[in-house]
């Protein structure tokens, strides 16, 4: 029997509530009520063949739905050819917002809402259309929203603030609420705060800091000296070094080559080379490595997993140094291990446009699973004798 019962007449007020269309009056001081309740009800066969079971289904909406206040059962005058003229319930409407959080248990939010909003039009008024816009998401913030204002408040009075998060001076609120709290603040900043305090080409959570003006940790570049005779650190042969970026973007080496790699053993087992040196790569973003002008000026090698992210990889570093060479991401590397071939989960699927022919060849033989479906090769299982041999080739 597919007539509306009780339960799911109150399951379709709820669905409005978890939309947020009940909520939202309390932003916009207007009323969503009354509501009606869309009604399955019996058909004219029903009424013919199984009128009893009608009448009970009448006879309940009336009586459970009908004794709470605020809900109101509407019916119709049927003139039945066979039972003759019938009472049945036509539609249902909620009339009040009292009676809707009645009956889905809801006052307790509507109430914490209702102050939440109230705050809100006190403190920062610029931050009402967010919670029209997502009453159920701020609902859940409601507990915090305090902090949430507050760290609002502390931004417009100190833009682009140039201090690390920990330093906000804010009681109560520890830089760990910050940080878990990005994606939300941005949101709530973005309308708060003017134009000129929001760096608008950094976007994402992991960019927050730049964005509004803050100290950010800085990007770290972990080399090696390939070659023992180029000095960095006095009393030190070919130390293994981590640099943040400004430092490393200031260096002044004497060397002609850089070989960059993913993989860390590969990084530290890499074989001697005069006047070089290796990178431990950080995969996609290479910004940190890219304000290092020096290294446009030197061969820069890569080598990567051969599998589509690999390629891909290379591709985003080309965007940045276009004449880097790419390291044993070949057909003859591919093959020559066929035996430690893997399985690479998630191919990309983008088109690349900085590949040389060759690339882009294996590259479209990788990602259409021409070879093998998902094929890859890890960096780490390339023998490396295979290594030294085409290094030594570099000359």
């Amino acid at each position: 029997m597919s007539w509306s019962r009780p339960e799911e007449l109150k399951a379709q007020l709820a669905k409005r509530w978890e939309r947020g269309d009940f909520l939202r009056d309390a932003v916009t001081e207007n009323s969503s009520f009354p509501v009606r309740l869309s009604l399955k009800a019996p058909s004219s066969t029903d009424i013919t063949d199984r009128f009893p079971a009608v009448r009970a289904w009448a006879a309940t909406l009336i009586t459970e739905l009908g004794a709470r206040e605020g809900l109101r059962v509407t019916l119709y005058t049927l003139n039945h050819r066979v039972q003759g003229t019938q009472d049945l319930p036509d539609a249902v409407w909620v009339d009040t917002r009292e009676a809707a959080l009645a009956w889905l248990g809801q006052r307790k939010a509507w109430s914490a809402f209702v102050a939440q909003v109230a705050e809100t039009r006190q403190r920062e008024p610029a931050l009402l259309p967010w919670l029209e816009k997502s009453p159920i998401k701020a609902l859940a913030l409601a507990e915090h929203w305090p902090k949430f204002l507050a760290v609002v408040g502390w931004l417009r009075a100190h833009p682009r603030p140039d201090v690390y998060l920990r330093q906000v001076d804010l009681p109560g609120i520890h830089s760990k609420f910050i940080e878990s709290h990005r994606g939300v603040l941005a949101e709530l900043l973005d309308l708060a705060l003017p134009a000129t305090a929001v760096e608008a080409r950094y976007t994402g959570v992991s960019q927050f800091a730049a964005r509004y003006g803050f100290r950010d940790k800085p990007s770290r570049i972990r080399f090696r000296l390939l070659d023992a005779t180029v000095p960095l650190v006095p009393g030190l042969r070919s130390p293994d070094v981590t640099l943040d970026a400004e430092s490393f973007g200031q260096l002044s080496l004497a060397v002609r080559r850089v070989f960059i790699t993913e993989n860390e053993t590969n990084f530290l087992a890499f074989p001697p080379v005069p006047q070089a040196l290796v990178i431990f790569g950080a995969g996609y973003g290479w910004e940190a490595l890219a304000r290092a002008d020096w290294l446009k000026s030197v061969a820069i090698h890569y080598w990567g997993d051969l599998d589509t992210h690999g390629f891909g990889i290379l591709d985003q570093l080309r965007g940045h140094f276009g004449e880097v060479v790419s390291l044993l991401m070949d057909r003859a590397t591919l093959h020559a291990h066929e035996a430690v071939w893997g399985r690479e989960d998630k191919p990309l699927r983008a088109e690349l446009q900085r590949l040389t022919p060759d690339e882009r060849a294996l590259y479209v033989d990788l990602r259409d699973d021409r070879i093998r479906p998902g094929l890859r090769l890890e960096q780490e299982h390339i023998g490396f004798e295979w290594l030294a041999q085409h290094v030594q080739r570099l000359g």
